[in-house]
């Protein structure tokens, strides 16, 4: 009997997840959407993001990060570095590498690019009844949860 119950979570949870997932990924690119057009690509507001997020990274560190190959990290780096976006620094204990930090500047950009991504948001969170922004409040939670597993 208690095989059956397994069974049958599983069975809700998979076509669930499924679900789940999908909208995640649209609402995810919808967000991302929400920036200025012609301004940064993709590829360079994440590696600024992740700059931001972690602090000061080596550009192999970011590369991994970003999960992109150090030649294709080298090509946004200076992207960036050419904007001012980006500034590089010594290392403090290996003279051959390199510290990666946003500059004033960008984190000036990444602050518009976070208040751009939830403008758009709120403004479609405040299309909702009352009732689904609470059940929204309610999934974020459990969403929170989940990615910290």
């Amino acid at each position: 009997m208690m095989e059956r119950v397994v069974t049958t979570e599983r069975a809700t949870a998979e076509p669930l997840a499924k679900t789940l997932r999908d909208a995640i990924t649209r609402l995810g690119r919808r967000v991302r959407q929400a920036r200025p057009v012609g301004d940064l690509t993709f590829s360079q507001l994440s590696a600024l993001t992740s700059l931001q997020l972690a602090g000061e990274l080596t550009p192999r560190e970011l590369a991994d990060v970003e999960r992109v190959q150090p030649p294709t990290m080298t090509k946004i780096v200076g992207k960036l570095e050419d904007r001012g976006l980006v500034a590089r620094k010594a290392h403090p204990t290996d003279g051959r590498q390199v510290i990666l930090a946003a500059t004033e500047q960008g984190k000036a950009v990444y602050a518009q690019y976070e208040q751009d991504r939830n403008q758009w948001l709120a403004q479609a969170l405040d299309r909702l009844s009352p009732e689904e922004r609470e059940t929204l409040a309610h999934a974020a939670e459990i969403l929170q949860r989940v990615a910290r597993g």
